[in-house]
């Protein structure tokens, strides 16, 4: 199935206004602490987040720095994040409308699974001054052994979805972009699946699906996730990655 911009907007337009509450990692204090470590914001920084959504990260960097300025295509969502930016713009993160090395540092969190790749990243590291940072958060599989189950569990969760990660894969971006000194961290977001799957954007079939790979997962699936099942409720253990590296320049 080919997926258009426009099919990943009315998704996220759907889920706008419960886009908050529908994980725990979107308000997790310490996911944002591994942000602002790796990013070491100053006063003097101008900061891009991309596929700002709400603001949940911007947040993070309002009143810490210079200029703070958010894209985003979903204007239901990005109207969320204008109180805490300075600047808001509704473009594409594959055609940003900035100049080169116009920022200090560019985040995105769980933007570049609905891009495309590698042009976006290739964006952000265009736009971030030589020796700042480009940081990518996102859902990664922990590895071969649970790939399958879980990019499908992914899949009927956000049907938008056109990239899955494996550990790796957002540092081979950064790489691929012209970054160097590329490091990453994970970070383990326990879900309550229910709650997790109630996006506002899928149905109940699809809800049930989910519900139905974690009841038949493999061994590995289940070692992987520490995944719990008590009373009805089904928790996982995801893994985001996150990546950083450093525009290198000429």
């Amino acid at each position: 199935m080919t997926i258009s911009d426009q099919d990943v907007v009315d998704h996220f337009t759907a889920r706008a206004q419960g886009y908050d509450r529908s994980s725990a990692w979107c308000t997790d204090t310490e996911l944002g602490r591994l942000v602002l470590d790796l990013t070491t914001p100053g006063p003097e920084h101008e900061v891009l987040d991309v596929a700002c959504g709400t603001g949940l990260v911007s947040r993070l960097f309002s009143g810490r720095v210079a200029r703070l300025v958010g894209v985003d295509v979903t204007a239901a969502m990005a109207e969320q994040a204008r109180p805490s930016l300075d600047d808001l713009v509704l473009a594409p993160a594959e055609d940003l409308p900035f100049p080169d090395d116009s920022f200090d540092i560019t985040v995105c969190r769980q933007g570049i699974q609905f891009m495309e790749l590698p042009a976006a990243v290739a964006e952000m590291a265009r736009v971030t001054r030589p020796g700042g940072r480009v940081v990518l958060i996102n859902l990664c599989a922990y590895g071969t052994a649970d790939r399958d189950e879980y990019f499908e569990i992914l899949r009927l969760r956000n049907p938008v979805r056109r990239h899955f990660f494996l550990p790796g894969d957002l540092a081979d971006l950064l790489r691929e972009a012209g970054c160097v000194e590329v490091e990453t961290r994970g970070y383990v977001s326990v879900e309550d699946v229910d709650v997790w799957s109630d996006n506002g954007a899928i149905d109940e079939d699809a809800r049930e699906a989910i519900r139905q790979v974690y009841r038949s997962m493999s061994p590995e699936f289940r070692r992987l996730h520490a995944v719990e099942q008590t009373d009805g409720r089904i928790i996982d253990r995801m893994l985001f990655e996150i990546a950083a590296g450093r525009p290198a320049g000429d």
